[in-house]
């Protein structure tokens, strides 16, 4: 049985990028969930939990750190894997303060299928 995801992105065409990466992993999934910023990301998991979180950092109105503070105070949705896609994956304050938070890894912009399917290998 296939998974349920959730991308948390403000870039429309960037989620489709997700997605059709996601998809180019072999990763079985049966539903996947977009919203524009983590305020929205949060409002759907107050409905449905995903087996999987793919989350942008740098969105308005919610960013992926705040997001990700929300998942890790709420015992509800703190076990849920969560993966940062970001421009910065290279710094490494950042990867730390994302790992700090819960985030299960992070992936820079751009990435591939392969870099993606080794992160989700490690993940679930």
């Amino acid at each position: 049985m296939g998974k349920s995801v959730l991308i948390v992105d403000d870039s429309k065409t960037m989620r489709k990028i997700i997605t059709k990466t996601l998809r180019q992993t072999g990763y079985e999934v049966d539903s996947i969930t977009e919203a524009e910023d983590g305020q929205q990301g949060l409002d759907h998991l107050q409905k449905e939990k995903p087996d999987l979180i793919l989350c942008d950092i740098n969105m308005p109105n919610m960013d992926g750190i705040e997001f990700l503070k929300q998942l890790s105070s709420d015992g509800s949705l703190k076990n849920i894997p969560v993966l940062m896609i970001t421009t910065e994956g290279g710094s490494d304050d950042v990867v730390q303060q994302v790992r700090d938070l819960g985030a299960a890894g992070s992936l820079g912009k751009p990435f591939t299928a392969d870099k993606l399917q080794e992160l989700l290998e490690g993940v679930l």
